[in-house]
């Protein structure tokens, strides 16, 4: 019965690159670790998301104040994936002009059944073509940039989390949270994402208005 239920977690792959955002990728690593469909058997049953960290590299990742991240996967030898988390943050920028980043997120964001950001994460779909045609969101610095770059794209200004389809885009860093939780509702039900919210001791997010006012 382990076995069987290990084989059936969905599998999260969050992007890691030079200058990322910490609370971007940690938020949505912690609701997806954290969820657990029996609380009453925490210790004792897994997660039924599996969560790994990708980079394009196998080399340790520094994150904005100089955190240092060692990445489970490689975008070569990354598995498939059911859900992927794109997060943000100064590097971003220097991401957006590689190919490499682009034409991975492009390959992965065909195979798999929900795609997600937070923050400028956003703008790298963006680039990557994924978001044409869709409403979506980022920080609030950065959503006049967003609107700018992406004719195609209807740019929301006052919702933390924007749903469209499979595709989740979500605020800046801390709305990460959120969008996991969303996440974890969409897969087993608000039930279980209130729970885990609960066990974070963080305030599960019954509005979705944008939290600063612009």
């Amino acid at each position: 019965m382990e076995r069987q239920k290990l084989m059936e977690r969905k599998r999260v792959g969050i992007v890691l690159f030079e200058n990322v955002e910490v609370l971007d990728f940690c938020g949505p690593f912690e609701v997806f670790s954290a969820t657990r469909l029996n609380e009453e058997k925490r210790r004792e049953e897994p997660s039924p998301f599996e969560v790994l960290l990708v980079a394009e590299h196998p080399d340790p990742v520094i994150a904005t104040g100089n955190m240092k991240i060692i990445p489970h996967e490689t975008f070569k030898n990354c598995p498939r994936l059911d859900i992927l988390v794109v997060p943000g943050g100064w590097g971003t920028r220097k991401e957006l002009n590689n190919l490499v980043m682009l034409n991975w997120l492009r390959t992965r964001a065909a195979e798999i059944e929900t795609l997600t950001s937070v923050c400028t994460g956003s703008m790298l779909l963006g680039f990557a073509g994924l978001l044409n045609g869709l409403h979506a969101t980022t920080h609030w610095r950065s959503l006049d940039w967003m609107r700018d770059s992406f004719p195609a794209v209807t740019v929301e200004y006052g919702k933390h989390v924007v749903e469209d389809g499979r595709v989740l885009t979500s605020a800046g860093i801390s709305a990460g949270i959120d969008m996991a939780l969303r996440v974890v509702a969409r897969y087993f039900g608000e039930d279980i994402a209130r729970a885990t919210a609960k066990h974070m001791e963080y305030p599960y997010p019954d509005s979705n208005a944008r939290r600063i006012r612009l």
